[in-house]
């Protein structure tokens, strides 16, 4: 028989946090191909019957090229198999998913996507932060920090306002400050790291953009991290008199608005 391959976003690294969808294909999978990132420290149990491959990456190591992995899957689904490649976050958001997809729509293998729970929105929402809010941010903006950005997107990130989201951004951290700097975002604007979000190891570094890359420092942060800019950080369950004056002021423009 032709076998087929599905794409599983796994969601930010809980089973809990796994969809319907989700759990159903691995509980049918002959082939799991998983990700460092994606829910796997009980996938036996998840995939019962399945051959379980690890082609995770770490920054940096990558033991499992990108092409490897789409032919690995797709010589499996070549032979019969059913494959579900698991994914950390959703499958189109910074997953490569789309590559995967059209590698095997190029080998005439029937492919589908279940989307997943990204960590752009997951993780802050963990600790209180909501993306949006009325009065204060109605729009926020998702950003691969995997490579510096350039002076032109840095200069239209800054003035688009609103919340910025950025995943894999540990490492440009400094340039993506400055930049944000030298193209007017104000020096005391609310930052939030959450490392290893939904893992019982979570931490929450909260600074602003003038003191993040000192204090991020300081705490060693580390990836995997979400980084939340915007005054929605205020919002956080822990935060403090200020949160409430800023919410106080957004419900009196709402109600002007």
């Amino acid at each position: 028989r032709t076998g087929s391959v599905v794409l599983v976003g796994g969601g930010p690294g809980s089973d809990d946090l796994l969809t319907v969808a989700a759990t159903k294909a691995l509980a049918t999978a002959d082939v799991v191909l998983y990700d460092r990132l994606s829910p796997h420290s009980h996938l036996a149990d998840l995939a019962p019957h399945a051959e379980l491959i690890n082609v995770g990456k770490r920054p940096g190591h990558h033991p499992t090229s990108q092409s490897e992995i789409e032919r690995t899957m797709i010589e499996y689904a070549a032979a019969g198999s059913r494959v579900v490649r698991l994914k950390g976050g959703d499958p189109y958001v910074f997953g490569r998913g789309s590559e995967e997809v059209i590698a095997c729509q190029a080998a005439g293998i029937p492919v589908s996507v279940i989307p997943g729970i990204t960590s752009a929105v997951s993780v802050p929402a963990s600790i209180g932060i909501p993306l949006t809010h009325r009065g204060i941010s109605h729009l926020f903006t998702v950003v691969s920090g995997h490579a510096p950005l350039t002076d032109n997107e840095l200069e239209h990130l800054a003035g688009l306002g609103g919340t910025i989201v950025v995943l894999m951004g540990i490492g440009t951290l400094p340039h993506l400050v400055s930049g944000l700097r030298r193209f007017g975002a104000p020096g005391d604007l609310p930052v939030a790291i959450v490392e290893r979000g939904f893992s019982p190891s979570q931490r929450t570094t909260t600074s602003s953009l003038d003191a993040v890359v000192q204090d991020a420092a300081l705490a060693k942060v580390a990836s995997p991290a979400v980084i939340v800019i915007g005054e929605v950080v205020r919002l956080a369950y822990d935060g403090d008199a200020e949160a409430h004056i800023l919410l106080a002021r957004a419900e009196l423009l709402a109600r002007v608005d």
